[in-house]
C-alpha cells in the first residue's frame, strides 16, 4: 500500500521510481551489493533514466553518457561541492565550511588547487620523484637476490610514505620512518571504515575507528607539522589560510590536513596496485612498456640503477604513450566513482532529443560511469586488460565512439566538471614514477597464481581495492 500510494504521487516528467519495500532503506541493500548489475538491470526495464529510492534519498541515474554534458554544465541548479563538504566534514571531524562561520574559507581553499598544475605542479612532481627514488634505492640495497612481498603492501608503503614525505615534509626524529610507518598503519584502520563512514553509519557503530581518527588527527597538530622539515608549497599555503580564521580550533585544522591526506594517497595507492598488477599479469604488456621506459633513459644519456638519479620532464612523461595507455587501462576497470550532484531547486533538467527531467529541491542526480567504462559498444571486450587499448597509430588515442557518434566522456576515473579531482595530474605523475622507477630498476614477476578480484564494498566511492593480496617478487635489474 505504501509503495502504490508513492507511485501515486509522482509528478508529470518525474522519472520512473524503484522504491523497494523496506522503509527508508528502499534499495541500499542490493544496491551496496552490486551497484553495476542493479543499475544495468533498471536500465534494460526502465530506460536511460530513473530514480532509485536508497536509504531515505531518491537518486535520478543518468545512464546515456551522451547526457552527460546536460549534467555536468547546469552547475548553478546541480551543485556538488555542500554534499562533498558536509560528507568530509562528517567523515574527517571538522565544522562543515558551508555553515558561515568561515566566510570564504572555501574558496581559499580551492584557489589552493593551483600550486597542482602548470609550473609548481613540476616542482611537486620533481620532489615526489626524488623521494620515490630514495625508497627505491633503499629496496635496491636490501635485494641482493630475489626479494617476495606482498604487492598492495608494498604499493601501499612505497607511495605512502613518498607522498608523505612530498606533501607534508621529512620527519626529522632518527626513528622518522618509523614514525610514518606508524601514521600509515593507523591510516589503513581508518581507511577500512571509510565506506561506512561516507554511507552515513555513526562512527561510535565502528569500533575503534573513532579512537584510530582521533589519533590520526594529532599527527597533524601544529606543534608536530612544524617539526617535519620541506613540506609542499600546498600545505603550506593551506596552513596559512587555516591561521585566518580564529574560530577554527587546533584540532579542526589538523583534522583538515589528515583529510588532504587521505584525499592525495586513498585512491591512488589501490589505483597504483591495479596498473603493477595488470602489468605483471600480462607479459607483453610489461615488455612494451619496459621497452619504452629503455628507450627514453638511452635516448636522454641516463644511467638505471640504484646509483644514479633519474631526471623526468613532464613532457617525457606525457611521451610514455604506453604507459599512459596501460595506466589508463587500469583505471578503467578499477574505478567506480559516482558522481552525485544535488538539485538546489524544483527545476527542469533539459537532455538532448527534446527529453526532459523533473527535479524537485534536494533531489540527487548520478552519473555512473563503471557502466560507460564497461559498455562493450565503448570498448570492444571490455572486461579483458588491453595495455594498448588508449594508443592509436602510436599515438594517444582520444576518439571512442558509441552507436557511430564520438563521445565526449570516455574515460571518468576522476569524475567530471566541478567535482572533478584538482590532484588528477599529480596522481598521474606519481603513478606514472613508480611505475617508471620498478621497471627501471627491477626485474618484477609474480610469485603466486590466484585471480585478483575487485571488492565491491567502496561502489560508487573511487577506485576499489583488491579482494586478497597476492605476492610477487623483484631483483635489480643485471
Amino acid at each position: 500500500l505504501f509503495f502504490c500510494s508513492f507511485v501515486f504521487n509522482r509528478k508529470t516528467g518525474e522519472p520512473p521510481l524503484i522504491n523497494g519495500w523496506i522503509p527508508y532503506l528502499g534499495k541500499a541493500l542490493i544496491f551496496r551489493k552490486d551497484a553495476f548489475k542493479f543499475l544495468l538491470d533498471q536500465q534494460k526495464k526502465l530506460g536511460d533514466i530513473f530514480t532509485v529510492h536508497i536509504a531515505g534519498r531518491y537518486i535520478t541515474f543518468i545512464m546515456d553518457p551522451f547526457q552527460y554534458v546536460y549534467v555536468i554544465r547546469n552547475s548553478k541548479q546541480l551543485e556538488f561541492h555542500e554534499f562533498a563538504d558536509k560528507m568530509a566534514s562528517k567523515t574527517f571531524d571538522y565544522p562543515a565550511l558551508s555553515k558561515g562561520k568561515f566566510p570564504d574559507l572555501k574558496e581559499n581553499l580551492h584557489r589552493i588547487y593551483q600550486y597542482l598544475q602548470g609550473k609548481p605542479l613540476d616542482i611537486i612532481s620533481d620532489h615526489m620523484m626524488k623521494n620515490l627514488q630514495d625508497i627505491f634505492e633503499w629496496k635496491c640495497s636490501q635485494a641482493t637476490d630475489w626479494e617476495t612481498e606482498k604487492m598492495y603492501k608494498f604499493c601501499c608503503s612505497v607511495m605512502f610514505e613518498a607522498s608523505f614525505v612530498t606533501l607534508y615534509g621529512r620527519v626529522p626524529a632518527a626513528d622518522g620512518h618509523k614514525v610514518i610507518s606508524e601514521i600509515r598503519d593507523k591510516f589503513i584502520k581508518f581507511d577500512a571504515s571509510f565506506p561506512y563512514l561516507a554511507a552515513n553509519i555513526p562512527i561510535e557503530l565502528l569500533g575503534a575507528t573513532k579512537k584510530v581518527r582521533k589519533e590520526l588527527i594529532h599527527h597533524f597538530l601544529l606543534q608536530n607539522m612544524t617539526k617535519w622539515l620541506g613540506g609542499s608549497k600546498v600545505v603550506q599555503a593551506r596552513q596559512d589560510i587555516f591561521e585566518k580564521y580564529e574560530l577554527l580550533g587546533d584540532y579542526d585544522k589538523a583534522a583538515h590536513h589528515f583529510a588532504f591526506l587521505w584525499a592525495s594517497v586513498g585512491n591512488t595507492i589501490p589505483a597504483t596496485f591495479w596498473a603493477m598488477y595488470y602489468l605483471l599479469r600480462h607479459p607483453e604488456a610489461l615488455a612494451a612498456v619496459r621497452d619504452e621506459i629503455d628507450h627514453l633513459l638511452q635516448s636522454t644519456g641516463q644511467e638505471r640503477g640504484p646509483t644514479y638519479n633519474i631526471h623526468l620532464t613532464r613532457e617525457q612523461l606525457d611521451n610514455l604513450v604506453y604507459l599512459e595507455s596501460a595506466l589508463n587501462e587500469s583505471l578503467r576497470m578499477c574505478s567506480s566513482s559516482m558522481n552525485i550532484r544535488i538539485s538546489q531547486e524544483d527545476f527542469v533538467l533539459k537532455l538532448e532529443g527534446n527529453q526532459e527531467v523533473s527535479l524537485r529541491k534536494g533531489d540527487w542526480i548520478a552519473l555512473y560511469p563503471q557502466i560507460l567504462h564497461m559498455d562493450p559498444e565503448v570498448y570492444e571486450d571490455p572486461k579483458e586488460y588491453k595495455f594498448d587499448r588508449y594508443i592509436e597509430n602510436g599515438k594517444k588515442k582520444t576518439t571512442f565512439y558509441k552507436a557511430g557518434r564520438k563521445l565526449k566522456y570516455f574515460l571518468m576515473p576522476f569524475g567530471s566538471g566541478i567535482s572533478m579531482c584538482p590532484g588528477r595530474f599529480l596522481a598521474m605523475n606519481e603513478m606514472k614514477m613508480f611505475l617508471f622507477l620498478l621497471l627501471a630498476h627491477f626485474d618484477v614477476e609474480l610469485a603466486e597464481n590466484k585471480a585478483v578480484r575487485l571488492d565491491n564494498s567502496r561502489m560508487g566511492l573511487g577506485i576499489l581495492l583488491p579482494d586478497v593480496d597476492i605476492a610477487f617478487r623483484y631483483k635489480l635489474r643485471s
